[in-house]
């Protein structure tokens, strides 16, 4: 079943109020994702069950925060949270099945992965298709629902750390410093260098700026 929330209600009613009724009786899940948008390294998704009432003040949309925030709150997260999950879609899989699918199979993954069963998932934004259980589509739940906050901020320090990891291996690209957006750095390193084995070879900006015939690095290495 799937529930599509707004945040516009009636004058002087909550419309998070069937949330906030739902997470204070059973197990709910928030969940978010990171990188969609970026031209290299994978989409991670996060489900996040928090305790009702969560006593994480600072939540808030990871774009929001700093780094330093981001890890702060990451901590407080997994020592207060009731249970994390983590999904992993490859740029093998984005390119096969499309970023929005890929980032659905990420949010199954990491609705799977969780070691309690949610009565409801939250899902930021809009729904995500195939999800076995229960679930509502939020918009601007990062900013408003601090379950899907939760899942926002360990989605992009989980992220962060895996393109942490890829400067080491695929040097030049200043991937610790962009994390793979189309940065003006990363895309004139694009043109220089060709694409890399990390790079979303279906997505515009990475193909038009690099020939057919240039190698991918690390292919094969």
């Amino acid at each position: 079943m799937q529930l599509r929330l707004r945040l516009r209600g009636a004058r002087g009613v909550n419309p998070l109020s069937p949330l906030l009724r739902a997470w204070r009786s059973a197990p709910l899940a928030g969940v978010d994702e990171a990188g969609r948008g970026c031209l290299a390294g994978p989409v991670v998704a996060a489900a996040v069950i928090l305790p009702w009432p969560p006593r994480l003040p600072g939540l808030a949309d990871s774009k929001r925060l700093s780094a330093p925030q981001r890890e702060s709150l990451h901590k407080r997260i997994e020592e207060r949270a009731l249970a994390v999950g983590i999904g992993v879609a490859e740029p093998a899989e984005i390119d096969a099945l499309n970023v929005l699918r890929a980032t659905h199979l990420a949010m199954r993954r990491a609705v799977a992965a969780l070691p309690v069963t949610p009565s409801l998932v939250v899902v930021d934004g809009y729904p995500a298709h195939g999800l076995p259980l229960q679930q509502a589509a939020l918009i601007d739940g990062d900013e408003r629902f601090a379950p899907v906050s939760a899942a926002s901020i360990v989605a992009k320090v989980f992220r962060d750390r895996i393109m942490l990891r890829c400067e080491a291996e695929f040097p030049g690209y200043g991937f610790a410093l962009h994390k793979g957006y189309a940065t003006p750095q990363h895309l004139q390193a694009l043109s220089s260098l060709g694409p890399c084995r990390i790079h979303r070879m279906s997505f515009a900006p990475v193909a038009a700026l690099c020939e057919p015939r240039l190698r991918v690095r690390g292919a094969g290495d």
